[in-house]
Formats: C-alpha cells, structure tokens, sequence
C-alpha cells in the first residue's frame, strides 16, 4: 500500500499544467453538481427537509477533487520530441485492460453516485423514498448514508491512485505535439 501511495505521487508530480486545468475544473463541475442537487450549496431549485450534518461537507468536496483528479489521469501529456516506438496500440494500453473494460473509470463513476446518495437529504431522495416510504427512509436508510460515502470515497480514491500509479509503473509512449 506504501509503494502504491508513493508511485501515486511520483505520479502526480509529472502531471502538466493542462492536467491539473481539467483537474480543477471538473472537480468544480462536479462539486457544484452534487452540491446543488443535495441541497449542501443552498439554491431556489431545490429543497432539503433534513439538515445536513457535519460529515456531509468533507464527504462532497473531498470526492468532487478526486473526481476531478481521476479524470485528469485521462488527459495525455503532449511532448516535444516522439519516441521511437510510438504506436496507436501503446496509448491506448495503459487505458484498457483485458475485454477492453476500464474498471477505474467504473470505480470513480460508481463512486460519485454514492457520493450523492451518501450526502443527500435521506427523504428527498425519490429512490429512498419508493423502497423504504418516509419513515423508513430515515430509520433503515438514513443510517447508512455514512457507509456509503465511505465507499464512495474509498473507490473514488482507490482509482485515483492505481491511476496516478499506472501512469509510473505502466509508462507508454504518448503522441508528439502537431508543430
């Protein structure tokens, strides 16, 4: 797990200036899209009948960074000089893996939605409330919100550091920068 978090930084300190860009942006977009729908960013659009607590704002912002850093992985550095074996197939190899399935995409997805179930009002949420009817919706789901977003967070960042890893372990070559 050491050897994970350090290649993870070593990582992230060859990211470029374009990188940490659409780091931040998206980790803006989806803060404020989570933010707005669960009502922790007050707004005339939507409405909240149980007030947050206390967790709810870490659990948000720090999944909205990850989120933001994980689809910067995604985002190739360009370089100056190609190298010598540059192909189409090498790129897309640090993306892929067998079945052509990108299962850390699938984890940041996945936890982005459980981030939102996990910081959201437990009665406003129509799903909660169809499975569970009001009060069951704050005894039985309620409870577990705080699970949610640990898992939310713990896939969020899981696939942010095999990410930031990869980008070490598994270097590629990437394409040359069109003069």
């Amino acid at each position: 797990m050491l050897e994970t978090f350090r290649f993870a930084v070593r990582g992230l300190k060859q990211w470029t200036s374009r990188q940490f860009q659409v780091a931040f942006i998206v980790a803006m977009l989806v803060g404020l899209l989570i933010g707005v729908a669960t009502v922790l960013i007050p707004n005339p659009w939507f409405a909240r009948d149980i007030e947050p607590v206390w967790w709810n704002y870490p659990v948000w912002l720090l999944t909205a960074l990850a989120t933001g850093m994980l689809v910067a992985t995604y985002i190739r550095p360009v370089q100056s000089q190609p190298e010598a074996q540059d192909t189409e197939a090498s790129y897309n190899a640090q993306d892929r893996h067998p079945g052509g399935k990108d299962r850390h995409s699938r984890m940041g997805v996945v936890g982005g939605i459980l981030s939102w179930f996990a910081v959201g009002c437990p009665v406003c949420n129509k799903l909660a409330l169809i499975a569970f009817g009001y009060s069951g919706a704050i005894t039985y789901f309620a409870p577990i919100q705080p699970f949610l977003a640990l898992a939310a967070l713990l896939l969020t960042f899981g696939a942010l550091m095999w990410r930031l890893k990869g980008q070490v372990v598994c270097k590629v070559p990437v394409p040359a920068a069109i003069a």
